[in-house]
């Protein structure tokens, strides 16, 4: 039997991504073997892909290299001193960041610290598409230190990180705006969010009063939505080209602000799996594409326009 991997052959636009056949590995010590069901793709990923960033530096003298952090699938074997993961079990993880990748192969060997087990009540789909953009969402909105009744402006809510951002304010109960494109209104206000079409006007024309500013865009729409803050609100950016920017231009108006990097989390991935379980959060999968289409799935996401998340099924 083959594993099939999606690699990096060399950087550039989505032609450079090929399919490799390699051997199925065996787990060490302290790993399990993954059949993975889904990988999901995240704009790191194409980030790394055309050779920008510091995974793409760290890894462009190992290439052809296999990217992808967030994947979801099957245990079908253990190595030596695993204690909490079995065969059979349905598992999800944000794994191998930022340097090791390897999410978009049929098997793959993974440290079991690294896993979440998935609950009987959660698909492989929403699984493999939570990691990476959920704990960012999580991560962003506790960095803010986002409180009951705070006025929260999220923007690009229907994105990968934002559509589970607002769902996780929400139930935190702050009152949570948005911005998207008008075609996602309907969608977002189905969410709960109070959502502003960025495309008619600019934010800073329709909003005031925000205590926390949640930036998943960067450049000059991050830059008018400081306008719509209250006096020492908190701002968290996450795009890494532009948050030096934001941040200054923020301090310099007297916000609380800092950029962050995402960090693996097995235990908040848990609780993330749990809100889906018990219906507290939905995960928007706008498409999944097969192996072969892994190149039409990085277009996709290239368009800055999916709604949710898009998934490789990674057996068909």
């Amino acid at each position: 039997m083959d594993n099939k991997q999606i690699v990096i052959t060399q950087f550039g636009g989505p032609e450079v991504l090929a399919i490799q056949s390699s051997e199925i590995p065996e787990p060490q010590e302290g790993e399990v073997l993954v059949k993975v069901a889904f990988a999901s793709i995240n704009p790191i990923d194409v980030k790394t892909r055309a050779g920008l960033g510091w995974a793409a530096a760290q890894n462009k003298d190992k290439l052809p290299w296999v990217p992808g952090y967030d994947m979801a699938g099957q245990v079908i074997k253990v190595g030596s001193g695993v204690t909490k993961l079995a065969e059979g079990m349905n598992v999800a993880g944000f794994i191998g960041f930022p340097l090791r990748g390897g999410g978009y192969s049929q098997y793959l060997c993974v440290p079991e610290k690294e896993l979440s087990i998935v609950p009987n009540a959660v698909t492989l789909e929403a699984a493999a598409a939570l990691p990476l953009a959920g704990q960012t969402a999580a991560q962003a909105l506790s960095k803010a230190q986002v409180k009951e009744g705070e006025r929260v402006l999220i923007l690009a809510g229907a994105g990968g990180v934002g559509h589970i951002a607002l769902q996780v304010a929400i139930a935190a109960k702050a009152e949570v705006y948005t911005t998207c494109s008008e075609a996602n209104l309907d969608y977002l206000a189905t969410l709960g969010a109070h959502a502003i079409n960025y495309q008619f006007a600019p934010v800073s024309q329709r909003l005031k009063g925000v205590d926390v500013l949640i930036d998943l865009v960067g450049g000059e729409a991050a830059l008018d939505a400081l306008k719509c803050l209250n006096d020492h609100a908190r701002v968290v950016t996450v795009p890494t080209l532009s948050a030096e920017l934001i941040c200054e231009k923020a301090k310099m108006l007297g916000f609380d602000a800092t950029g962050m990097l995402v960090d693996p989390n097995p235990e908040q991935l848990d609780t993330l799996l749990y809100m889906v379980s018990v219906g507290l959060l939905k995960v928007e999968i706008q498409h999944v594409y097969s192996i072969c289409q892994v190149r039409e799935a990085h277009e996709q996401i290239e368009t800055g326009h999916t709604r949710g998340k898009i998934l490789l099924d990674m057996q068909n």
